[in-house]
């Protein structure tokens, strides 16, 4: 067997062919998934493969230095996604969000800076790469088809039990599964996902969710949800509130690498989550 991986922002590898970069990740990918295995107290069952849906060719956009002025650069687009993305992240009060929805953009990011207490620098850097990245997927059709066929494609190769998918890349592997319901999964992990954010990213899945809520695509049998308290895109953190997730759990992983794919591999959590699909052909109760 062999799990598929579905990277999240900012892994375009500009030096590498798809293919090469794929390979790359998955290297790297495997030892911090082993590492999570271990962590479990589950070393004794080896791993198997693990292949990379690469499909960050498509979504890259072209690099921006992370500096505010590059920050107030940004597309009209890309802005409107930025101020969702900050009113999701605080909870402002009425009179906040009224103030942010109108206020410069340097103004919305020292805002979420002192709110979250990160520094200015990291948010920047994460809010222009992730708005970058977020609207040439979501507002590009070619972009948006090439990605889902890349997943797609990945898991149908594979022959997949397990789609671990991060950041965005749960986004894409969400949507690919809705286009191909002819794939079947046994276990889809989100992890530091986004799928809920209001405005920026939740109203416009494809399909469109229905009465507030989002739908399981079909080929999915079981749907677990990580996040990180402190991971600035898992917003909401809780999918469950728009999503039939079958099981969500809070892991902690750090106030400076909050939102790598690494780091939520190297979760225990992770590894619990997948066990049971890698190690025995069974599927956990879902009333359990």
């Amino acid at each position: 067997m062999t799990i598929v991986a579905v990277h999240g922002i900012g892994n375009h590898l500009s030096t590498h062919s798809p293919q090469q970069a794929a390979t790359e990740l998955a290297g790297q990918w495997h030892l911090k998934l082993q590492n999570g295995f271990t962590a479990a107290g589950l070393s004794d069952h080896p791993l198997p493969a693990l292949h990379v849906a690469y499909y960050a060719h498509h979504t890259h956009a072209v690099e921006r230095q992370a500096a505010v002025a590059e920050a107030l650069a940004i597309d009209e687009r890309e802005q409107s996604f930025v101020i969702a993305w900050a009113l999701a992240l605080g909870s402002p009060t009425l009179q906040e969000r009224q103030g942010l929805i109108t206020a410069p953009l340097r103004q919305v990011l020292s805002w979420v800076s002192r709110r979250r207490n990160i520094p200015m620098r990291t948010v920047i850097r994460l809010a222009v790469q992730l708005a970058g990245e977020v609207r040439r997927y979501l507002h590009v059709p070619q972009v948006r088809a090439a990605a889902q066929s890349t997943v797609a494609d990945s898991i149908r190769r594979a022959r997949t039990r397990v789609v671990l998918a991060h950041s965005l890349g749960s986004v894409v592997a969400y949507e690919a599964l809705h286009a191909h319901p002819e794939l079947t999964v046994d276990c889809f992990v989100t992890l530091g996902s986004p799928l809920g954010l209001p405005g920026g990213i939740f109203d416009h899945l494809v399909p469109s969710p229905i009465a507030d809520r989002g739908a399981r695509p079909a080929g999915v049998r079981y749907w677990v949800n990580l996040a990180d308290t402190g991971d600035l895109v898992a917003i909401p953190r809780r999918l469950g509130d728009r999503f039939p997730v079958d099981h969500h759990a809070d892991t902690p992983i750090g106030r400076i690498d909050f939102h790598t794919f690494g780091a939520y591999l190297s979760s225990p959590l992770t590894a619990a989550a997948i066990s049971p699909f890698v190690r025995h052909p069974t599927i956990p109760d879902q009333n359990g």
